[in-house]
């Protein structure tokens, strides 16, 4: 393919599309670029493997080091496992991605997108979504696109389209929105406690700027002669869809209205029947019209019986407006909650049940040094001091398993959790401790990243955490059929697996914190989608009121196995002299007193230990180091030598003055030795601090009130 250029201009900032010029062996490739950030994105397919009944889409975000102008550390001197940032990134390109292929195209498609250079101003996530779009498009894939991506911002009053990362840092929101030609199909949201209204209008916003991405991706297939690519779907077995249909409707129908059976009482039901049509058809003859096509297809059996279970479940909703555990559309399932449910070694625990979705959520504490280190060169942020994981076991869901290292469905489900619980924590000058928060899933029937919201917010109100205010989430869920559109709230897991749309709403009683969605048809228009946030709004209050009523607010103590920490500020300047050479002064004091002490840069030191006397202690004598001595002040020293004329106090930690003969005592004085001995504590003033820094010091002229007021204060090393 001939070289090709295409430059998309809105709000003052240009995206640049160049085809051709790489990957020429790909199925489509564009270099996709925005200020100094380019990313390649290829998407390349391969003929469907025999018996794979699943689209198998494969998405790879890739970051190279030499984006930034740097090499990788580490004895390899290459790049190793993705960090979580692009493990992230590779979701966002595919939530979007997945819903626009046909749901019967069983070819292998992979998209790679790698990030070949970067600046400091321009994210390259939502550049690789649409360059996905493009690249799907080039390779002539089956797609209901085209597909496009931004973010938006919030500074002030205005919303601002792909902001820099300064502006995401500084402003209210950070909202990516994705849509096709049929509407919105991803979202992906953290905000500042953002009324309803405030959220629906910045992704109404951002749709318009996708639309306008999208109008350019037509009007360069048009200019470059690729037409969008459509196949046939491939024809359902009639004969085998009606024999299921007269067999086992009725069946269905009626498991599907018995709202007082379990998940597990209504799965058996319905595999009973799955199994029993299935013995009736393999008893038959090879060359019986409804056997033959099972030999070809051996899970067309069970994939037409879902099918079924599927259209009767959401006709149900569509018309009848009861769900298969019969409740409203609008109405969420029994909640319980406890905290303290773990012994106090453990910070804080909160246990949140929302039907038989269960998360226990636990909290620790811990000291600045704790934080993690993101090890991102390609990225502006260095640490982070709030950290939530989540964990996802196989007996979850009554299954058996290997167990492995968390999947990208964890870390993402981990990041929204995080996400939404980062707008209320208190400010690190007021609270300066790293937390992290486990959410374990121990039942999963639907809403599990919500269920973790909900059990992380306990969890950290039993620790003692004093959030600005307490985080709820709703998972809601749609059933579209034609123009007929139903919003489920709080989806169970059949709902999700059925239905046609994933909502996770997370927030305060004043606003949203964050949002995700995903689809699974190709777009929904804002009508809907702001539907769905108004609905959830109701179903958060609610969820939050059962929490409140477990715990009201954060408690006012924290556990005793807590660390304690205590700040204090110093000159930068004077750091080299905490620390020392090697590091022997500060091991030195956390050696004396038991404690942690990590020092950050900007001269703010924070101590920790389980002891608070000791952490005082520690927080002294760094204190007294790094104190600013004046003249006429008084300190309570210690004589470390003696000379012919006077004597040498340390007044301070590595801060000597000399006491004159003269100076020692009212009167005369004939040998330094009649007055002070080495080792002596001896009270002094500071006479007089030299040019040079020198400290004279002296006893005479203390009254008794300063006398006292040295003692209190000193700590002598």
């Amino acid at each position: 393919m001939e070289e090709f250029d295409k430059s998309i201009s809105f709000d003052g900032r240009d995206i640049r599309l160049k085809i051709g010029l790489l990957a020429p062996q790909a199925g489509g490739s564009v270099l996709i670029q925005s200020g100094e950030t380019a990313v390649l994105v290829t998407a390349t397919t391969a003929k469907a493997r025999e018996g794979v009944d699943f689209l198998p889409l494969t998405v790879d975000y890739e970051e190279r080091l030499y984006a930034a102008g740097r090499i990788p550390g580490g004895f390899l001197r290459r790049e190793g496992r993705p960090p979580e940032k692009a493990i992230l990134t590779g979701r966002l390109i595919d939530r979007p991605l997945r819903p626009l292929f046909p749901n019967w195209l069983r070819d292998d498609i992979q998209v790679v997108a790698t990030t070949l250079s970067m600046d400091e101003e321009v994210p390259p996530d939502v550049l690789a979504v649409t360059g996905a779009s493009v690249a799907v498009l080039l390779a002539g894939i089956p797609f209901q696109g085209p597909m496009a991506a931004v973010r938006v911002g919030l500074l002030g009053d205005e919303f601002i389209i792909n902001p820099t990362y300064k502006e995401i840092h500084n402003g209210e929101l950070d909202l990516v929105v994705a849509g096709s030609p049929e509407g919105v199909v991803m979202i992906e949201a953290g905000a500042n406690q953002l009324p309803e209204r405030d959220i629906i209008e910045a992704i109404d916003f951002g749709y318009e700027a996708v639309r306008d991405l999208i109008s350019a991706q037509r009007e360069l297939i048009d200019q470059l002669g690729i037409p969008l690519v459509t196949r046939e779907a491939p024809a359902v077995n009639e004969t085998v869809h009606n024999f299921l249909k007269e067999q086992a409707k009725e069946e269905i129908k009626q498991i599907l209205c018995q709202f007082t059976l379990s998940k597990t009482e209504r799965d058996q039901k319905l595999e009973a029947i799955e199994n029993r049509l299935k013995e009736t058809i393999t008893a038959l003859p090879d060359e019986d019209p409804l056997k033959a096509p099972t030999l070809e297809e051996p899970k067309l059996i069970g994939n037409l019986f879902k099918d079924l279970t599927k259209k009767l479940m959401r006709a149900q909703i569509i018309e009848d407006g009861v769900r298969v555990d019969g409740r409203k559309l609008d109405e969420v399932r029994p909640i319980s909650c406890r905290v303290g449910v773990l012994p106090r070694r453990v910070h804080g625990s909160g246990l949140f049940n929302r039907g038989l979705t269960q998360v226990l959520s636990i909290a620790t504490l811990g000291t600045p040094g704790d934080a993690q280190d993101l090890g991102d060169d390609l990225h502006p942020e260095d640490e982070k001091r709030y950290l939530h994981h989540y964990n996802f076991p196989p007996f979850s869901v009554g299954e058996t398993r290997p167990m492995r290292s968390p999947g990208r469905r964890e870390i993402g489900h981990g990041a929204l959790a995080e996400r939404a619980i980062v707008p209320v924590l208190p400010p690190q000058e007021d609270f300066p401790y790293v937390l992290r928060v486990v959410s374990e899933v121990l039942s999963s029937n639907g809403s599990t990243s919500m269920g973790s919201v909900c059990g992380s917010t306990l969890a950290l109100m039993d620790a003692g955490v004093p959030l600005k205010k307490p985080v709820s989430g709703a998972a809601m869920g749609l059933i579209k059929e034609g123009e007929e559109v139903r919003i489920l709230t709080d989806i169970q897991g059949i709902e999700d697996f059925l239905g046609d749309m994933d909502f996770k709403v997370a927030g305060t009683d004043s606003g949203i914190t964050a949002l995700q969605m995903d689809m699974k048809i190709p777009g929904l228009t804002m009508e809907v989608v702001a539907k769905a946030i108004e609905q959830a709004l109701p179903a958060r209050k609610h969820i939050l009121e059962k929490m409140l009523a477990t715990l009201e607010k954060p408690r006012t103590e924290l556990s005793p196995h807590a660390p304690r920490l205590l700040t204090i500020k110093i000159d930068p300047d004077l750091i080299g002299l905490v620390i020392g050479p090697g590091g022997k002064t500060v091991k030195g004091i956390t050696e004396q007193t038991g404690t942690k002490i990590d020092i950050d840069d900007d001269g703010t030191v924070t101590i920790s230990s389980t002891d608070g006397e000791q952490a005082e202690k520690a927080k002294r004598l760094i204190y007294n180091m790094t104190r600013k001595l004046n003249e006429g002040e008084v300190y309570l020293g210690r004589v470390t030598r003696i000379i012919q004329i006077g004597a040498f106090v340390e007044v301070l930690p590595g801060k000597e003055g000399m006491i004159h003969i003269s100076q020692l005592a009212e009167g005369r004085v004939g040998k330094v030795e009649d007055e002070v001995a080495v080792g002596d504590e001896v009270l002094v003033k500071v006479r007089e601090i030299d040019s040079k820094g020198r400290l004279n010091l002296t006893r005479l002229g203390i009254h008794p009130d300063e006398a006292a007021a040295a003692r209190k204060a000193a700590t002598v090393v």
